[in-house]
């Protein structure tokens, strides 16, 4: 399911479970349909394991953090949203803020032509403003996905939306740069790059989640638990 990096939260570990806990049967809710894969793609197979190349992608975190966790997602997917607004600042306090590891963002775009294109704009955003303003438009992305049940079959995300919802967050000028590195087709090359990815992993659904190139299935406590161990081991190799 990165900085010159997102702002991080000064909150201790310990607060961050006591507002899990707070929220623990909205959680448990959206945890049953995001990591069991409820937004699915049919006819395809889950692997294991891949080798993946992490360059030019856009990530929260330190450099240096011993374990990388990939987000799959799509911006027309409602668990997606829900995912971002609700479990991945969990993932940031716990893991990423304590630098255990790094949370990166890939694109599997697959409902409809909105999913394309809101994905390749955000790579062209990352290409032209870098990694902190791809997060703030990403999550900008998230929070205007349209609420209407029948959203994910219109054409919403127009790319004068797009640049509309950018201008929110940059200069006129840059946002100038980022529609002209999406019309030239530039950022189509970083987008396939992470479709390909997702087909050879065998991502099914989206959210999905890989840690270390394996994908993860389970609570948050269980990815908690499984990316600790994955940095401990490092630290003792």
């Amino acid at each position: 399911m990165a900085n010159n990096k997102k702002s991080n939260k000064n909150q201790q570990p310990s607060s961050a479970k006591f507002v899990f806990w707070m929220v623990g049967i909205v959680v448990v809710f959206i945890l049953g349909f995001i990591f069991l894969g409820n937004h699915t793609k049919p006819d395809e197979k889950a692997k294991t394991k891949e080798t993946i190349d992490y360059s030019n992608q856009p990530f929260l975190g330190d450099e240096s953090a011993p374990v990388s966790i990939i987000e799959f997602g799509d911006y027309k997917c409602p668990n997606c949203k829900q995912f971002s607004e609700g479990i991945v600042p969990i993932i940031q306090q716990e893991l990423v803020d304590s630098g255990k590891a790094k949370f990166y963002f890939m694109n599997d775009s697959f409902i409809n032509i909105d999913s394309i294109r809101s994905a390749k704009f955000a790579e062209s955003v990352f290409q032209e403003l870098g990694n902190e303003t791809f997060w703030k438009f990403h999550d900008k992305l998230f929070a205007k996905q349209p609420k209407d049940p029948n959203a994910e079959k219109m054409d919403v995300f127009t790319e004068k939306f797009l640049a509309d919802t950018l201008k929110e967050l940059v200069s006129d000028d840059e946002a100038k740069k980022v529609v002209e590195n999406f019309q030239a087709k530039k950022s189509d090359k970083a987008w396939e790059k992470d479709m390909e990815y997702a087909k050879k992993l065998g991502v099914t659904g989206t959210p999905t989640l890989f840690v270390n190139g394996k994908m993860f299935t389970g609570s948050i406590d269980d990815l908690i638990n499984m990316v600790e161990k994955a940095a401990k081991g490092k630290k003792n190799e």
